[in-house]
């Protein structure tokens, strides 16, 4: 931000490297207990009666209040978990906010790239711009809230998967004359790989009514 009243105001944003970094935590096993039940009381309760304010103020949380408090609730909880499930959904909401311009170049390199049908399950549009990204992430949070939860997983682990191979392309591009880029963006391609990964096994739990 040029303007230092707004960034005052405006909540600090933090690159996708560093999403992933542990929150400090005194009691592991009441930081557990903590991100379970303050999951499943959010889900359950907004999901009985999804009224639109609400989940438009649950879709638009980390433009309005930034990530850190998600981040002390659920970034230590297990990846397969509800709470770990969300943080992931948080974490790539973020990415392509903060960012979209790079992750539509991305999503649009996975797609040329990937022989298999995550462009059609994450049902962005071809080719997808940074405002096509930004509304596709937007209506697959909104889905975890009033639309099929298992299916909202899904379309998400889809995306990670083109951007994944995206990435990895791009890599392998930037390898002889920029290596460091080349290991950044391998770093992210290994990242998003493995949240479509436990992203797909979530849905498939709560499938079995076994996310918690």
């Amino acid at each position: 931000m040029t303007d230092d009243s707004r960034s005052f105001h405006k909540p600090v944003r933090r690159p996708a490297e560093l999403f992933d970094r542990l929150f400090s935590a005194q009691d592991p096993a009441e930081v557990s207990r903590v991100a379970h039940s303050t999951a499943s009381t959010l889900l359950t309760r907004v999901r009985a009666d999804p009224d639109a304010g609400t989940v438009d103020r649950l879709v638009a949380f980390t433009d309005d209040h930034g990530i850190d408090d998600i981040a002390e609730l659920w970034s230590r909880a297990p990846a397969r978990s509800l709470p770990g499930a969300l943080w992931r959904l948080y974490l790539l909401q973020v990415m392509i906010h903060d960012d979209a311009r790079t992750a539509a170049f991305l999503y649009d390199r996975g797609r040329i790239e990937l022989s298999s049908a995550d462009e059609v399950v994450a049902g962005a549009p071809a080719p997808a711009g940074p405002e096509e990204l930004v509304a596709l992430i937007d209506t697959i949070m909104r889905g975890l809230f009033e639309g099929d939860f298992a299916v909202a997983l899904e379309r998400a682990a889809a995306f990670c998967r083109v951007v994944a191979a995206g990435a990895t392309h791009l890599a392998d591009d930037y390898e002889p004359t920029e290596p460091e880029r080349a290991s950044t963006l391998t770093t992210r391609a290994l990242r998003l790989s493995t949240y479509a990964d436990d992203l797909a096994a979530s849905a498939g739990l709560w499938r079995r009514d076994s996310l918690t």
